[in-house]
């Protein structure tokens, strides 16, 4: 079952197209991650299956519906929920009465009191909007997103400014909305939260679809070499280590002995180089197996856009902003 599908999008502005002719698909009950660097076309795309604003050419259907369509749209806008990067909301207004607003405003929203347990305002439901701190704000964002009921929710960088516990913990809020059957679309700048979340992936730069995957695929990360990392046992030299030239290079790190190979066979080479160390009553430091990087990944793939501005879209939106729904 298909939640979105976008087919040959195109958006020009101007003489300037800023989409030209993507194409990717969200199945119901995923967590898709829509990525790229800043000026790529995310937000573009993104207003586009929202419904703000209108393509010039391509197919879109989100929920079966035509975000393009005004016959659409009143039944799109119950169904789908927005966490944006910047949502107004009234800073007198207690955070429940925040939430019992907007949660007015749909057919069969979810229990306010539970919305904010989920996004861990449960305590603050009686303080002010304009005394939460930045983090908590952001909750409240999420739980604006999410007390609709949505079947979609688009979520535009959803935990900046969280600490590393807030993040976690809306986190697992996601997992448990994708778990009780909300299709997610997420942008963010930060791979951990990629690796964490998404089901799959797609990269745009400069307008166009780079490559489209899940984060262990991403980039040929699952076929690429591995790196096995440690320390150099205490009178040894890179020469004397038993992985095989043809397998494996290796540098040492003058400062503390650290030694990265990249082997393409990882279970045999470290069984290898495990059984050289215990023969010669060695500790391997610092020890590691890791592929490459999401992030590593991700910046191999746009890294050629980056460095030739000619071909990059310039930047046409900032931000986006909306009020709360009145």
């Amino acid at each position: 079952m298909t939640a979105v599908a976008v087919d040959g999008l195109r958006k020009n502005y101007g003489s300037h197209e800023v989409l030209h002719g993507i194409d990717f698909t969200v199945a119901q009950g995923e967590i898709f991650a829509l990525l790229g660097p800043n000026g790529a076309g995310k937000t573009t795309a993104l207003e586009i299956l929202e419904g703000f604003r209108h393509r010039d050419g391509g197919r879109v259907e989100v929920l079966g519906l035509d975000p393009g369509s005004a016959s659409d749209a009143r039944e799109l806008r119950e169904q789908v929920g927005l966490v944006l990067q910047d949502i107004a909301v009234e800073p007198y207004l207690t955070v429940r009465e925040t939430l019992a607003r907007n949660a007015g405003y749909y057919r069969v929203p979810r229990d306010v009191d539970a919305v904010a347990e989920l996004v861990g305002l449960h305590d603050k439901r009686t303080a002010k909007v304009k005394d939460l701190s930045g983090g908590q704000k952001r909750r409240l964002d999420l739980a604006l997103g999410v007390v609709g009921n949505p079947r979609l929710l688009f979520l535009d960088e959803p935990t900046t400014g969280f600490d590393p516990s807030a993040r976690h913990t809306a986190w697992q809020v996601v997992r448990d909305l994708r778990d009780s059957g909300t299709t997610i679309v997420l942008t963010t700048h930060y791979m951990d939260e990629v690796q964490a979340l998404a089901d799959s992936v797609a990269v745009l730069a400069d307008g166009r679809l780079v490559e489209s995957g899940t984060p262990a695929t991403l980039g040929g990360r699952d076929g690429a070499r591995a790196r096995i990392s440690f320390v150099l046992p205490p009178g040894t030299t890179t020469a004397e280590l038993p992985l095989p030239v043809r397998e494996a290079t290796a540098h040492a790190s003058a400062a503390d002995r650290l030694v990265t190979a990249e082997v393409s066979e990882p279970t045999a080479a470290l069984h290898t180089l495990t059984a050289w160390a215990v023969h010669r009553g060695a500790e391997l430091g610092r020890l590691t197996v890791e592929r490459p990087s999401l992030e590593e990944a991700y910046l191999d793939l746009t890294r050629s856009f980056e460095e030739e501005p000619s071909q990059r879209a310039p930047r046409t939106r900032g931000r986006r902003k909306i009020r709360s729904r009145s």
